[in-house]
């Protein structure tokens, strides 16, 4: 039984971890334990007992609130805030009552005097050790209240000092791993350009400062969310730690009218006493089982032309390069930007999704037909949300893009953004890729956006302008939800100039993400490691392209990307014969491991961002098999007889016996895993070892 309830106290289980909460005296909801799963119902804590407090703040200052509105004597950051038809500003939270439905937990809120109800839901997903939760607020009266932030969780931390672990970056560096002290006061972490961002990631992971991969007290979460969001961290004067995450209150407001609810997206937290490693591995089996939408479905080799023909594509260029793709056994192909009407440069064209009459004078449909002789599927690139001014789409309804009346329109890449909150909008969308797929055999859809938001303005908005940055999330939610639900035969990609709007939000979506516009292979490294904290390998795109210096072996590169959802970007009409032959030879290879680096459990060994010599292993969930990748990149001139330190393989069986490639012994995983591998590389050298269990 997940959830056990008492009068006013509730304890939520899963396998190995416990989330508490109850009333406190004076009847606010307060979290009352969060960690490791105790024997018993009543070990746990039945009352939190707040510091004392001064007259300059009140027990709400330190009170551990599920919850917390905006009200009386407290000044912490609260994950409520709203206007009332009054002009009061003030909501005090009042517990009417509990509700259980199988695994799921819901607690209802009043507000003391005004007409206003809000329902915190908890759903425990037992076997992954995480918690789901999200709110929702709805309006009892008859005139509208504003609502300025509704978050959609807030969680605490014993009383102590901690680390906190989260991405950052920028364009092409995306997901830099950052683990720093959390320090008194506040620290935000956001988006405010209407997508997650490269900037940063709604993932976080917390310790005590002393956790690695592979031990110590680890809590963690995630937001699935693909617009503005905002995750605070506080450090309290009393050294209370409050983590809160949500839907960015920024430029947010929302009018919600007699009778409507909103809801916030979802934030998965979790807890466990085995280090970051097994905080990323409980993400990424829910994410597969739970979230998207082929989780367990093999991810397909690709092959991309952009870096071969970018805006110059027609049948036959493409064809040529479908014919040697095909060769090295690549198992789709996928044609890039360029092939839609009136598209020979990034100035003109989108808005209008049918083919060029000048390319493809015939339709798409000749070229789709080669491609599946060849024994390929054929994928599409589309950018839906976006439009040129020099497109029949704008000259038509100028009136369709983000902008503020009167004011100049901020083109980026000589395109503006589609009003996607909209509804007119995401009709028109609808119906033209819904007649592209319906008339062609396309099973691949790589779907990008390729800027942010500017003069955010919807002057025909039904309530509060400032809705939209929600309300535009929703839409294409819709868009991608409605094609999907009518075109299942589609494997979607999600890419915004790389990693701009990867999170679990899209991931309910979309089967796999582009996770940067950088391809450089030792830069992958890194940018790969940031990535799987909280995402797994299936939905991770690993392209080998003909970006960094040549004197990175093929071999190399091959690696790298083999440690994802494998696909080739270079220009094969440049490759000769003997490089696209070890192409072929490492994607055979990559067939034969991929169900367990897609599906298997992830060890991160020895980190790129902090070593030259790094390694990872993907371990199948039956520990049969595993797969062990090791990689050096640039150190400097040494001794020829250097020692490296080996290579320590985890996850496997003690007790059973394995085979490590390239070894002759037969020994224990347990021996394998202390006493080590050794593998000795040299500069931008690379391998890969196959480990076996051997019966007997």
């Amino acid at each position: 039984m997940p959830i056990h309830t008492s009068q006013n106290f509730w304890i939520l289980e899963t396998d190995h971890t416990a989330y508490a909460l109850g009333l406190d005296s004076e009847g606010r909801l307060v979290n009352l334990y969060w960690g490791e799963r105790l024997p018993r119902v009543s070990d746990y804590p039945k009352e939190s007992f707040p510091l004392n407090w001064a007259s300059f703040s009140g027990a709400g200052q330190n009170a551990r609130e599920e919850f917390p509105a905006e009200t009386g004597l407290k000044y912490i950051e609260p994950c409520f805030k709203a206007v009332y038809p009054d002009g009061v500003r003030d909501s005090v939270l009042c517990f009417d009552k509990a509700e259980v439905t199988g695994d799921s937990l819901h607690i209802h809120l009043l507000d003391a005097i005004e007409p206003l109800r809000i329902v915190l839901h908890y759903c425990v997903h037992e076997p992954y050790d995480l918690i789901e939760r999200w709110a929702e607020v709805t309006n009892s009266g008859e005139k509208v209240i504003t609502l300025e932030r509704v978050l959609s969780a807030q969680w605490h931390l014993p009383r102590g000092r901690y680390r906190l672990s989260h991405v950052y970056g920028r364009w092409a560096d995306e997901w830099n791993l950052c683990r720093e002290p959390i320090t008194p006061g506040v620290k935000v972490l956001e988006s405010r350009r209407i997508t997650t961002s490269h900037i940063a990631n709604p993932w976080f992971a917390v310790d005590a400062g002393s956790a690695d991969e592979d031990q110590g007290e680890v809590w963690f979460g995630a937001l699935a969310w693909s617009g503005n969001w905002k995750f605070i961290v506080e450090l309290t004067e009393y050294s209370a730690a409050r983590l809160s995450l949500g839907i960015n209150d920024w430029d947010f407001a929302w009018q919600l009218n007699s009778g409507e609810t909103f809801r916030t997206p979802p934030a998965v937290c979790g807890y466990t006493m085995n280090g970051f490693g097994e905080s990323s591995r409980r993400l990424h089996d829910y994410i597969r089982d739970r979230v998207l939408p082929k989780g367990h479905s093999l991810r397909k080799v690709l092959y991309n032309s952009w870096e071969a023909t970018h805006f110059d594509v027609d049948e036959s260029s493409q064809a040529a390069l479908a014919e040697l793709a095909a060769g090295m056994g690549v198992e789709l192909f996928v044609m890039d930007d360029g092939w839609f009407h009136a598209r020979n440069d990034d100035t003109a064209g989108l808005g209008d999704w049918w083919p060029d009459e000048i390319k493809f004078p015939h339709g798409l449909k000749p070229l789709i037909e080669r491609v599946n002789k060849l024994g390929m599927e054929f994928g599409l690139w589309v950018e839906p949300e976006m439009v040129n001014p020099d497109s029949e789409l704008y000259r038509t309804h100028p009136d369709w893009v983000i902008h503020f009346p009167g004011r100049g329109r901020t083109e980026s890449r000589n395109q503006l953004i589609l009003n996607f909150a909209r509804q007119d909008v995401q009709d028109d969308i609808l119906e033209k890729l819904d007649h592209l797929l319906a008339d062609n055999d396309i099973h691949f859809m790589k779907w990008d956006m390729n800027r942010n938001v500017s003069e955010p303005g919807w002057d025909t908005a039904p309530g509060d302008p400032r809705e939209l940055w929600v309300r535009y999330v929703q839409g294409v939610y819709r868009v991608w939800s409605t094609l999907r639900e009518r075109h299942p035969q589609v494997t979607w990609q999600s890419c915004s100039g790389g990693g701009g709007r990867a999170d679990m939000g899209i991931l309910q979506l979309a089967d796999q993400v582009w996770i940067s516009d950088n391809t450089e292979p030792t830069s992958r490294l890194n940018i790969q490691e940031g990535y799987t904290q909280a995402y797994p390998a299936c939905s991770m795109e690993a392209w080998v392209t003909d970006m960094g210096p040549e004197y990175l072996p093929l071999e190399f590169r091959m690696h790298v990307s083999m440690c994802g959802a494998l696909g080739i970007g270079g220009h094969l009409v440049h490759w000769d014969e003997d490089k696209r032959a070890q192409a072929a030879y490492w994607i055979a290879r990559y067939k034969e491991i991929r169900p367990i680096i897609q599906f298997g459990d992830l060890y991160r060994l020895r980190s790129p961002q902090k070593e030259s010599f790094s390694a990872l292993e993907y371990v199948s969930k039956d520990r049969s098999e595993a797969v062990l990748f090791a990689f050096r990149t640039y150190q400097p001139l040494i001794p020829q007889f250097e020692s490296m330190p080996p290579v320590y393989p985890r996850g496997l069986d003690p007790e059973a016996l394995y085979t490590i490639e390239g070894f002759d012994d037969i020994r224990s995983g347990l021996a394998w895993m202390r006493t080590g591998v050794e593998v000795y590389l040299t500069n931008y050298q690379s391998t890969v070892l196959r480990i076996r269990k051997v019966e007997g």
